[in-house]
């Protein structure tokens, strides 16, 4: 019996994709925000569609904040875009 894929929804633009097609930001227990490579962290989590214009307009909109319930900051944003970075290209 085949398995089925798991689907998460992007929070920026309500589409339901892959869940390996999307990036999952979690809000630790301590209140720091961090991308989740593994997607097995601790703590409440988010997901983006893995693209730079969508990290920008979760950034420009601040959707984080409201989905993690903590104060993510312009300088959080581009901190987890270059996290996300890092994990593509590197």
């Amino acid at each position: 019996m085949k398995r089925k894929k798991p689907l998460r929804k992007c929070v920026v633009t309500g589409e339901v994709k892959e869940k390996k097609a999307l990036v999952r930001i979690v809000r630790a227990p301590d209140g720091t925000v961090s991308v989740d490579h593994t997607g097995k962290k601790n703590g409440r989590g988010a997901y983006l569609t893995d693209d730079d214009h969508c990290f920008l307009e979760a950034k420009q909109k601040d959707v984080l904040s409201r989905h993690l319930n903590v104060q993510v900051s312009p300088e959080d944003y581009d901190r987890l875009l270059a996290e996300r970075k890092d994990r593509t290209h590197g």
